[in-house]
């Protein structure tokens, strides 16, 4: 009987990762693919920045969404004719109409249009929060999320919990990845509920939030990333440790 074709049926664990040396080298080939590199942080920013401007000057609440989800559709378009991920064109799109629910809801319940505008960013609220909370949660319970990130490749999502250095380093970037998020809830929940509250003119507070949504975006997601390759850079992991549970000990 022939031997099987090695390239026919699943990938074992050891040819998954039979290209990456080594656990960081894993984590930052996941991390760059996720933000989507220069181009997905344009993507991501632009219909926010539309929607603040033409609110602020125009005071068209439908107008200002209108124009957003327009330059969102437009680069759709341009991904789709150079055939290339559309992954965060389509994030962004989703995002905006989240924010179109919660200002359809604001205006079923009678709020007014400065209601509306604060409505629009009420989800970026939410999910940072939430996103916070499920990522330090996965961190105090000892199933960093991160690490989920190397048993993608390695073949098995959980084996890599058996080494306490690899729980380690995800952990801490695990806590990095958080951190943006916490900020911008830091930063930007007292402006939402002082503008809601009537604290803060409605117009200041959309001004304030929609330049902090830009602000407190990819800049801060880049420096959480330039923390986390630093700290990538120091050690070198070996992917394979930890992660073959019928391995047995390794020999000392």
């Amino acid at each position: 009987m022939s031997e099987p074709d090695p390239g026919a049926g699943e990938r074992t664990p050891e040819q998954a990762h039979a290209s990456v040396a080594t656990v960081e080298e894993v984590v930052r080939a996941q991390l760059s693919k996720a933000l989507g590199g220069r181009r997905g942080m344009v993507e991501a920013a632009v219909p926010t920045l539309l929607f603040t401007v033409m609110w602020l000057t125009t005071r068209e609440l439908v107008l200002a969404l209108v124009i957003s989800i327009a330059a969102a559709v437009a680069m759709l378009v341009v991904r789709l004719v150079q055939r290339s991920t559309t992954q965060f064109v389509l994030n962004a799109i989703f995002g905006i109409g989240i924010g179109w629910l919660f200002v359809r809801i604001a205006a079923s319940r009678g709020g007014s249009e400065d209601e509306q505008a604060l409505a629009y960013f009420l989800p970026g609220l939410i999910y940072n929060s939430g996103y916070t909370v499920l990522l330090g949660f996965t961190c105090l319970i000892g199933w960093p999320l991160v690490g989920f990130m190397v048993g993608s490749v390695t073949g098995d999502p959980t084996a890599w919990h058996a080494d306490r250095q690899v729980v380690r380093l995800c952990t801490k970037l695990t806590w990095l990845l958080a951190l943006p998020c916490a900020l911008r809830v830091a930063a930007q929940a007292p402006v939402w509920f002082a503008g809601q509250s009537g604290a803060m003119e409605a117009d200041t507070a959309v001004a304030v939030l929609g330049i902090m949504k830009v602000g407190l975006g990819w800049p801060l997601q880049l420096a959480a990333l330039g923390a986390m390759v630093w700290l990538l850079s120091r050690d070198a992991t070996p992917v394979s440790t930890g992660a073959r549970l019928d391995a047995g000990p390794s020999p000392t």
